[in-house]
Order: structure tokens, then C-alpha cells, then sequence
């Protein structure tokens, strides 16, 4: 800026999109903006006076704050990723290799007392062998009850029995899964050659050996291990979660053949090539980090990544579906969710804009869903 400190960093690709993204974001400033620009190799140029662009402010849409395009180009933006030749044949072939495994599920007994309500530890196999573990809250009585599988946040563990006892009271069958290697107990099994600091870029060089190919077979395992409990209805299953969490929502409802509805939150794992470009924290800088390091792997990491993207298999996904998306999101940008989700195939589909949230969820958003899930899956009401 005028007084030569930095007024932003970002990244951008080296393509038109993103020098369009780059005039728009110093065009936010109303300055002369001096700035130095670093290339995926480690090359370093500087421009001394960098004009306000064209698009400043004044034609972004100022009523609606924002860290990514405005609401109207937000409305009309097309997810980058590509789905990659034989995705479905690549995703048939994985999941039917994961169910060639017994799951063997195994319930424990475990966790606080909760009136009306059995809470169980759970444990079953997944791709590989690796057991994957979990909870499991059921309402008392034979059913069949809905059901709803939930997914959680990167780096984090499955929900524990009072986190979903709210839809167990209301009469939800509920299982919880640990993301191998995670937070979790879940086992975890070695990725092959490519890998940064953390989950995303483990076995980035081959879509075979990729952590998320797992732990997204695994997604669907849960999906089966619930269906297959005598006290569940398997016609009414729900996939639901945030971050990760929603990633993982997005590729189960797609793959498992079960879903009959979804609700996901700021879902992660979507839309790679503008997500590498335009967050500014969180795991979607892994990529790039690695990147710097290693620039002769840049084609292979995104041909590998296009197959696990939510936006490549959104057309996928016959469900009714909600999503959400948050505006002052640097982790997951708002961008990489409304791309995705206007590729979702089914009609019945709501996407609920947070315009004043980052990457949070608001507690009326957690009503919203529950009221969502009571309606969809048709569960019984208790008496107020």
C-alpha cells in the first residue's frame, strides 16, 4: 500500500481467471498497490505501481460482504474442475472393492446415560482391512427408525454420543465414523508417493493411492453398516456434516447409493483448482506448499485431485440436498460451494447463503437442519 505495508496476500493461478481475480482484489483497495508476485516455481517479480483495476469496488456488489467474487458473480460462477475420463468406472470399481470386505461391525456398549436412548461404540472394516471406528445412538424401541450418518471436520474425530443425541431423541438412528488416521481410533493404511504435511496430499500422485479414495469408500461403508442394522428403515438414510465433514456428505451421497437426502455445510474438498487458488488458510494450502517443492508434479497432483472433487462428482448426486456456504469463508470459499452445488443433478436442492459468517456454523443453522431431517425423513415427533 501507500505506506508500503502489505494490504493482502493471496494466490491466484497463472491463467486469465486469475489475473481477472487479481485486478478485482487490488481494485478493492482505491490505491496504487506495489506488489511482488511469486510464481508456483519459487520465481519472484515485483511491479512497482500496479493501477486500480477496472473492477474495483464500486462495481463489486458492496451491499453483501465478501473475501471471494461478489454475491452477483458468485450466483453465476462455474466450477473449474473437470471431471476426469472414467470417473464413474473409477468410483464403481473402489467401492465395489471396499464391499468386497465383511464389515463386520462390531457395537459396544458405551457413553453417558441418555434417557431414551442406546449409545454404542462401533467399529467396522473398511478399504483394505483398516478398522474404522465410530458411534452409534439409537432410540429405544424395534423401529425402523430413520437414519443419519454425520461426518466431521479435518483433523478432527467423529461425533461423540451427547453431540448426537438431539437426533437420537427425535427418533434418528445416528452412526458417527472416525476418518482413518485423524482424531479418531480408525486405523489407517500407507498412501503411495506424493505427500505434504497433511491428509490432502497424501498419495497425490495416483488417484489409486490418494487418502480420500479410503476414507470416501469408507463414507460409504458407514452408509452400509447402518442400513444393515435390523431397527433401521435403509430407505430413509440422511448424509450430513461441515468442512470435511461436507466433503465427505457430498461424495457418500454421490457413491453409496443410499442417500435420500443431504445437508452439507461449507463443504471442503471441492472445486480444486479455484480453491488452490483463492483460499488463504486451511488444508487447501497444502497443495500449493507442496507444490513450491516439487513443480514438476503440478499436472499429476490435479489429474489425481479432479477425481475426489465434490464438484466432479456433484452430477452424480440424485438426492434432495442442502447446502450452505459462507461468505467471509477463507477456508472453504464461497466460490468452490456455489460452483459445486449448481452442478448437483436433482431439482429439490436449497442453497442457504451466511453472508456475515466465516468458516462457523450459526445455531440457527443447526435448527434449520434438524427441522430439515424431521420433515425429509418423516421422523416421529416427541410430545412438547
Amino acid at each position: 500500500g501507500e505506506d508500503g505495508k502489505p494490504v493482502e496476500v493471496t494466490q491466484t493461478p497463472p491463467d486469465r481467471d486469475g489475473l481477472g481475480l487479481l485486478a478485482e482484489r487490488l481494485g478493492r483497495h482505491g490505491q496504487p498497490i506495489r506488489a511482488a508476485i511469486e510464481s508456483m516455481n519459487g520465481a519472484r517479480f515485483v511491479h512497482d505501481q500496479l493501477e486500480p483495476a477496472t473492477r474495483t469496488a464500486a462495481s463489486h456488489n458492496t451491499t453483501v460482504p465478501g473475501i471471494d467474487l461478489s454475491l452477483d458473480e458468485l450466483n453465476l460462477y462455474a466450477a473449474r474442475a473437470e471431471p476426469p475420463a472414467g470417473l464413474a468406472e473409477f468410483w464403481r470399481d473402489a467401492v465395489a472393492e471396499a464391499r468386497g470386505v465383511p464389515a463386520e461391525p462390531e457395537l459396544t456398549p458405551d457413553g453417558p446415560p441418555l434417557r431414551g436412548v442406546r449409545s454404542r461404540r462401533l467399529c467396522f472394516t473398511g478399504l483394505g482391512g483398516a478398522r474404522i471406528t465410530g458411534w452409534y445412538l439409537r432410540p429405544e424401541g424395534t423401529g425402523p427408525f430413520p437414519g443419519v450418518v454425520r461426518y466431521h471436520g479435518y483433523g478432527g474425530r467423529a461425533a461423540r454420543p451427547l453431540e448426537m443425541y438431539t437426533l437420537a431423541a427425535q427418533g434418528f438412528a445416528v452412526l458417527s465414523m472416525d476418518c482413518r488416521g485423524q482424531a479418531g481410533d480408525s486405523e489407517d493404511g500407507a498412501s503411495g508417493t506424493g505427500g505434504g504435511q497433511g491428509w490432502l496430499s497424501r498419495g497425490l500422485l495416483d488417484p489409486r493411492t490418494l487418502y480420500y479414495r479410503a476414507v470416501y469408500t469408507d463414507a460409504v461403508r458407514a452408509m452400509d453398516v447402518l442400513a444393515s442394522f435390523p431397527e433401521v428403515d435403509a430407505g430413509r438414510l440422511a448424509v450430513t456434516g461441515m468442512s470435511q465433514g461436507g466433503g465427505l456428505t457430498l461424495a457418500a451421497a454421490a457413491l453409496s447409493g443410499r442417500a435420500s437426502f443431504m445437508w452439507a455445510d461449507m463443504p471442503f474438498l471441492c472445486d480444486f483448482p479455484r480453491a488452490v487458488a483463492t483460499a488463504t488458510e486451511g488444508p487447501y494450502l497444502e497443495v500449493p506448499d507442496l507444490l513450491r517443492r516439487r513443480p514438476d508434479w503440478e499436472e499429476r497432483a490435479f489429474r489425481s485431485l479432479a477425481h475426489i472433487d465434490g464438484a466432479s462428482l456433484a452430477p452424480l448426486i440424485r438426492c434432495p440436498a442442502v447446502v450452505s456456504v459462507a461468505l467471509w469463508d477463507t477456508i472453504c470459499p464461497p466460490s468452490t460451494v456455489f460452483g459445486t452445488f449448481r452442478r448437483l443433478a436433482n431439482p429439490d436442492r436449497e442453497l442457504l447463503v451466511y453472508p456475515y459468517h466465516g468458516h462457523e456454523m450459526p445455531y440457527e443453522l443447526e435448527e434449520r437442519r434438524l427441522a430439515a431431517f424431521v420433515d425429509r425423513l418423516r421422523a416421529p415427533a416427541t410430545d412438547r
